[in-house]
């Protein structure tokens, strides 16, 4: 009786079976942990969205200022809150502004404020948020090409890695600014404004 043979497996096909993997454990990191579809029938525990009537349906959340509540939150305007806690992650969303002085995207921690970035008709900046200084926050990085632009749709992404936060604004090239308290773990994150309209849509968190 001879002796049981196995074929051997070729390269190629051991290359392809490498690649199918690594494409696979790709595309299971990128799933996103969080979704906001913005749908009226969606019941979203995470959002909160408050100091205003904000309307959600098809695909988009939108608001326009109250003047009487932006008085009563002294001097806050409407916000999206999200309880999804983060340590390292990239996070995603588009805004449109119309009639808006400020957009601003902050993730939250234990203490209170750990990332923000600050957006107007000026530009950007990125700021920090020191337990033991002065200040209650410092610049990390100012954009000033990175303006609101009234009635357009803006992409941005903030990737939390540790200390190191990478800001993709719309089509300009990423930075990258670095803090040691980037590194504390978030318990939420918010999206609000100031004065006018704001639409915000395609919101997600990933790894």
């Amino acid at each position: 009786m001879l002796p049981c043979q196995m074929n051997p497996i070729k390269p190629r096909r051991i290359i392809a079976l490498v690649v199918a993997v690594a494409a696979s454990a790709a595309n299971l990191a990128a799933e996103p942990l969080f979704t906001d579809s913005f749908t009226a029938l969606d019941n979203v525990a995470e959002r909160r969205a408050q100091r205003g009537d904000w309307q959600i349906a098809d695909g988009i959340a939108k608001c326009t200022q109250d003047d009487a509540l932006y008085k009563k939150y002294k001097d806050h305007g409407p916000i999206i809150f999200y309880d999804f806690p983060t340590t390292d992650a990239t996070l995603r969303y588009a805004f449109r502004p119309r009639g808006c002085k400020t957009v601003v995207f902050t993730l939250n921690g234990e203490r209170g404020h750990v990332f923000r970035l600050v957006t107007s008709e000026k530009g950007s900046n990125s700021r920090a948020f020191p337990p033991n200084g002065d200040r209650k926050s410092i610049a990390t990085h100012v954009a000033p090409d990175w303006k609101l632009s009234d009635g357009q749709w803006t992409q941005v992404k903030v990737t939390i890695e540790g200390k190191t936060a990478t800001v993709k604004f719309g089509d300009e090239d990423p930075i990258q600014v670095e803090h040691v308290t980037y590194a504390e773990p978030k318990r939420n994150f918010s999206v609000g404004f100031a004065f006018g309209e704001l639409e915000v849509k395609d919101l997600t968190v990933s790894k």
